[in-house]
């Protein structure tokens, strides 16, 4: 409850701080001073279980410690993303403070929909995400690109909005009880009513759509490319670890009973945006292109979350949620300074910039999911998640194969920084790269290794 009531206040500080504030630069030392304001309160609620606001939810919001967890990740990621990247909000345009203020009110959003326990308050979180990530994919107007990409995410956006709430509405009419509350679709064993299996394949597209998993995941692309970059790395980690993790809660809370029902649909739909995501990566030429692809792929992975069902699942989402989203705000800050964003633009980065060739490796290798880093705790964990679901073992074989693709399109990004020349041409924006800047990706390189190493530190947290 401390995270909802927070971010949405905050947000509308920011909002007036658009108004009071003329300072360009301001606006973040605002935002992250809330931000760690969110962050010490969450931590309050999940240490003492206890909210600073006593309001009456009638069971439709559940604070537990995974969900409570589970916001501390996306708080303190969203923090590196403040610390690395809030510089290059500044330059997106001239509505700095009402950017943050968009910011915090999809924060808000995945409060709910990490958190809701009725299917009317996913919705409304799910929606709080989603309407102000179509006004900052389209801020940078000057570009073409980016207005297109926001035109064409609202309308796919408001498509599959129409499919969840279809969704919920043969759900309403398919439980004996008429009910929203997760726990009356708990409806048992044996053949599934048919009200409630249209129900759950209009949910499955919808969030499918939404996280952006095969075949489902024809925006994903153009979105994130014509996306001002700084936005498209808190569209591609934060919001869709909050995805995935409702995602997760409504299968698990709502429909866990009947899992052998619908476990092969989950099946086709990971098969498939493990073969899309990898393959289409394989042939990218520019990086930012190549990263909404891999992001594809990832998602991949985390439905195997959703395919397990199992506490390992639970630990997996976890990890994952933070070793893909620290790696890949990491990379991308690195990639808002470089002056071309083509393969070749990383070319000799390694003898111009050596800091940053180090740190994006790092970044790149917990990616692929090499040991000693919290990629390769997060893929191990959603592995085992899925043997210790006792089905379908062949799953697991094709999700390694296909992270070993993986390593082939992050790695040419590695050997061109090592093993290529540089061209006459500066690769960097050398006046962006400042002290503080290059601390703080050193900082998010070995926290990466740090969760690598020790990843029963984050999954604790659960069981707190």
């Amino acid at each position: 409850m401390n995270a909802i009531i927070l971010t949405a206040i905050w947000g509308v500080i920011m909002m007036f701080c658009g108004v009071f504030v003329k300072s360009k630069k301001a606006p973040k030392f605002i935002a992250i001073t809330g931000l760690l304001l969110v962050f010490a309160a969450n931590a309050v609620e999940l240490a003492t279980k206890k909210s600073f606001f006593n309001i009456q939810v009638h069971d439709m919001l559940q604070m537990d410690s995974f969900n409570l967890a589970f916001l501390a990740v996306i708080f303190g990621c969203t923090l590196v993303f403040f610390l690395l990247s809030g510089a290059d909000v500044e330059n997106v345009g001239s509505h700095v403070a009402e950017y943050f203020a968009l910011i915090f009110f999809v924060l808000c959003g995945v409060s709910l929909a990490a958190t809701f326990n009725t299917l009317l308050i996913l919705f409304i979180g799910i929606e709080i995400i989603s309407i102000p990530l179509y006004i900052l994919t389209g801020s940078d107007k000057r570009n073409l690109k980016s207005n297109e990409a926001a035109l064409k995410y609202f309308l796919m956006g408001a498509f599959s909005t129409g499919i969840m709430l279809m969704g919920i509405a043969f759900l309403f009419g398919g439980n004996p009880t008429a009910s929203f509350y997760l726990q009356h679709l708990q409806i048992g064993v044996g053949p599934m009513p048919v009200l409630i299996a249209f129900g759950l394949v209009f949910m499955l597209v919808a969030l499918s759509f939404k996280v952006s998993a095969a075949p489902f995941h024809f925006w994903t692309p153009d979105v994130y490319d014509g996306a001002p970059t700084v936005f498209t790395s808190f569209m591609s980690t934060i919001v869709k670890a909050a995805g995935f993790f409702a995602f997760l809660r409504l299968f698990q809370n709502a429909f866990g009973n009947m899992h052998d029902q619908w476990q092969h649909l989950i099946i086709f739909i990971t098969i498939a945006t493990l073969l899309i995501g990898n393959v289409t990566a394989v042939f990218q030429q520019s990086v930012k292109r190549m990263l909404a692809y891999s992001s594809i792929a990832q998602a991949g992975f985390m439905l195997l979350a959703v395919f397990a069902l199992n506490d390992r699942a639970k630990e997996g989402i976890l990890l994952y949620a933070a070793a893909y989203s620290l790696a890949t705000i990491g990379f991308f800050a690195i990639l808002i300074k470089m002056e071309d964003y083509t393969i070749d633009g990383f070319n000799g980065l390694a003898r111009q910039q050596p800091l940053l060739a180090f740190t994006a490796t790092v970044f790149l290798l917990s990616l692929t999911g090499v040991p000693l880093t919290a990629g390769f705790q997060s893929k191990f964990f959603m592995l085992m998640a899925a043997v210790e679901n006792g089905n379908n073992f062949w799953v697991v074989i094709v999700a390694v194969l296909f992270a070993a693709v993986s390593a082939y399109y992050y790695f040419r990004v590695i050997q061109a920084m090592y093993f290529k020349e540089p061209g006459n041409l500066p690769l960097t924006r050398e006046t962006e790269l400042t002290g503080s800047f290059k601390a703080m990706l050193l900082i998010t390189a070995i926290l990466i290794i740090f969760i690598g190493i020790y990843p029963e530190i984050l999954v604790g947290w659960m069981y707190h």
